[in-house]
């Protein structure tokens, strides 16, 4: 599909945080480690909760699905941003950055319907066992990925055919719907209209959902007396609901009004959060500290050197 950019003939310039030059240096060594963590917590949990049948549960099935989301949202964006903070050159083809923002429109439209269905799986464990039957989790999921999927195929190419006037510097590290819209040289305000009403049912009314859910907990743990079940009740809503605020505060920012001088200055710096920490801290505060999951590690790590030896 031939765009508006494409017309003009050369490559986008990915600014990022090429104006602090020590910074970039700092940034590299975290993202990296960021993204090294993210590939190996995700891919933990997709395999683990594969491999082992005791996981065949609604609860690990959303959760693998996220993992995955996560896995691919982190590998559209990440290799690209390394890549930028490690040398001087900052382009990206204008094939490059649609197929980069089509994808993580795509996926991280997706990705916050699934941390909705993933915490609920969570919280309440024994509602979705007995609900919950393989065919249901399957629309559900379906209903995300569709979900994700039409509202970048809507968004992306009503983006991608705004004239850019050869506006080709991208105040960003990524091609990014509200960076991306800023260069265009006509009124963006039917744009940021519609950004806002998918952000609206894309963002805030899940929000909305999870945060209800915990006024719910919170009346429920109110009712408990005894102090150890209030540190583990606690301990387990606040992490969640830690990430669950990171994820989906910082998205809201940048997506909710796009062209709010908070959003121009410290965009690229909100969007670290939800692109790279995010994926990072899924894992650990969803899967990796259930007893469940330790368990299948350890049950797998040990039946792996029992299959050697049967084998030779």
């Amino acid at each position: 599909m031939k765009t508006n950019n494409e017309s003009l003939g050369g490559d986008f310039i990915l600014v990022g945080f090429s104006d602090q030059p020590q910074l970039e240096k700092i940034l590299l060594v975290v993202v990296l480690i960021s993204y090294l963590l993210t590939l190996m917590g995700n891919t933990a949990i997709i395999l683990v909760s594969s491999l082992d049948p005791k996981l065949h549960t609604p609860m690990y099935y959303f959760l693998t699905n996220l993992s995955f989301v996560d896995l691919c949202l982190t590998t559209t964006i990440v290799p690209q941003l390394l890549w930028n903070l490690h040398g001087p050159t900052k382009t990206i083809t204008p094939i490059g950055c649609a197929i980069q923002l089509y994808m993580a429109l795509a996926l991280g439209s997706t990705s916050a319907l699934l941390a909705v269905m993933a915490y609920a799986a969570v919280c309440r464990p024994l509602h979705y066992a007995i609900v919950m039957h393989p065919q249901l989790c399957q629309s559900l999921v379906g209903v995300a990925w569709l979900s994700g999927v039409g509202n970048t195929l809507i968004q992306g190419t009503i983006t991608l055919w705004l004239p850019l006037c050869g506006n080709q510097r991208i105040y960003h590290f990524m091609c990014e719907v509200p960076a991306m819209i800023k260069l265009a040289c006509v009124d963006i305000h039917a744009n940021e209209v519609q950004l806002f009403m998918a952000s609206l049912v894309l963002l805030l009314l899940p929000l909305a959902l999870i945060l209800v859910s915990y006024g719910y907990i919170a009346q429920a743990v109110m009712r408990i007396r005894s102090a150890q079940a209030w540190g583990k009740a606690l301990g387990t809503c606040g992490s969640h609901l830690s990430v669950v605020s990171l994820f989906y505060g910082t998205i809201t920012a940048v997506y909710i009004h796009p062209n709010s001088s908070y959003a121009h200055r410290q965009g690229k710096f909100i969007t670290l959060l939800y692109t790279v920490v995010t994926p990072t801290l899924n894992p650990l505060i969803y899967t990796l500290r259930n007893k469940d999951v330790k368990g299948a590690l350890k049950r797998l790590t040990i039946g792996l050197p029992n299959k050697k030896k049967k084998q030779t």
